[in-house]
């Protein structure tokens, strides 16, 4: 008898512990349900579409978003057909959010007034060509959108301050003085004094008088030929972005990327294209300036200038501080030594660098 009382408090004590485990562990140990939230299907770029692109539905893919992250002007999964055959106003790269702002009609590419590239220009800056060959290019590889620094050549003469002109001067003949008749202006004569002035046919080269150090005579110098130009380089420009590289498309509704028309011969034929020749970059107001201003010394007949381009890394917009390049710079920097007058010389003389010729030597 006291043995069963004793099996009924431990069976008990058993169910008062499991009761009190499981409430424990219902409340206290037992992870909360997960509640799956609720996302929002929004439109995104599948692939790149270019400016003037029509969107289409296999350009389009959708990203979930959290409802209280979406806004007004984002196409969500019901909003398909206001999205579905718009035009893009911009270049989308692939994952791009496409929003309201972005697109415009199908019935008008360009939605705003002008050609349909000068949307690619940002605010405050401009678009500008100057001429370009594979040097300037570095062999073709600046492309569009590519960044590049401009470096720039010129070449400084000495000029005369008052006549603004290449020294040395020319000379003329001064005659001597004398007592003579001398008319005005008014018809009238009059003793006065008498001064006559000549030059030689084209002129005389002006010189300078030096002192022979060995005769103690005095000599009068006259250059052997006209002044040699003094050369500077510098990089004027740095991280610019290249807009187009050759010729925009002059077609209606054209956009950056298509290709302008190439010429064509007397029978309709098209001409074979040639390398472009113009790049137009996008720059500030002032640095527009600054090319135009280089561009009409470049082609004038007394000034040369050189403009070339130089590839950089996209990703790369440190800014770097730069030496001018000149001779005197190119002897000290590279530790050149000019070379000294000696008493011998090579046989035969080499009065100018010449490239190397390939001989081929056949069987």
């Amino acid at each position: 008898m006291r043995r069963g009382r004793t099996l009924i408090f431990v069976f008990l004590i058993i169910i008062i512990a499991g009761v009190v485990a499981f409430v424990a562990y219902n409340q206290y140990l037992k992870p909360p349900p997960v509640v799956a939230p609720a996302y929002t299907d929004v439109y995104i770029a599948a692939q790149p579409i270019a400016q003037g692109g029509t969107i289409t539905e296999d350009l389009l893919t959708t990203i979930k978003i959290a409802p209280e992250n979406v806004v007004e002007v984002m196409y969500t999964v019901e909003e398909r057909d206001a999205l579905v055959g718009k035009t893009a106003k911009f270049p989308f790269d692939q994952g791009v959010l496409i929003t309201q702002a972005m697109v415009g009609d199908a019935s008008s590419a360009v939605t705003i007034p002008g050609p349909s590239w000068a949307a690619l220009i940002p605010p405050g800056m401009t678009a500008i060509s100057i001429p370009a060959n594979r040097f300037t290019l570095s062999g073709y590889a600046v492309n569009n959108g590519a960044h590049v620094n401009l470096n720039a050549c010129f070449l400084f003469v000495d000029v005369d301050p008052t006549f603004q002109s290449i020294l040395p001067s020319q000379t003329a003949v001064l005659m001597g003085t004398g007592v003579g008749k001398v008319t005005g202006s008014d018809g009238t004569t009059a003793e006065g004094l008498l001064l006559s002035l000549g030059s030689a046919a084209g002129g005389s080269v002006q010189g300078r008088l030096e002192l022979d150090p060995s005769l103690q005579q005095p000599y009068y110098l006259l250059p052997s030929e006209a002044q040699r130009p003094r050369m500077v380089c510098q990089m004027l420009l740095q991280d610019i972005v290249v807009m187009k590289l050759g010729n925009f498309s002059r077609d209606a509704g054209a956009t950056i990327d298509t290709p302008s028309v190439p010429p064509t011969d007397a029978n309709g034929q098209p001409v074979p294209t040639t390398p472009p020749d113009i790049v137009t970059l996008i720059v500030t107001p002032q640095d527009s300036i600054t090319l135009t201003y280089l561009l009409n010394i470049q082609q004038s007949a007394t000034t040369q200038t050189r403009l070339s381009l130089t590839l950089r890394n996209p990703n790369d917009q440190a800014r770097q501080a730069t030496e001018a390049s000149t001779l005197q710079f190119l002897l000290s920097q590279y530790n050149i030594p000019v070379p000294a007058k000696l008493p011998y010389a090579l046989q035969p003389a080499l009065p100018s660098l010449l490239l190397p010729v390939e001989t081929i030597v056949t069987p």
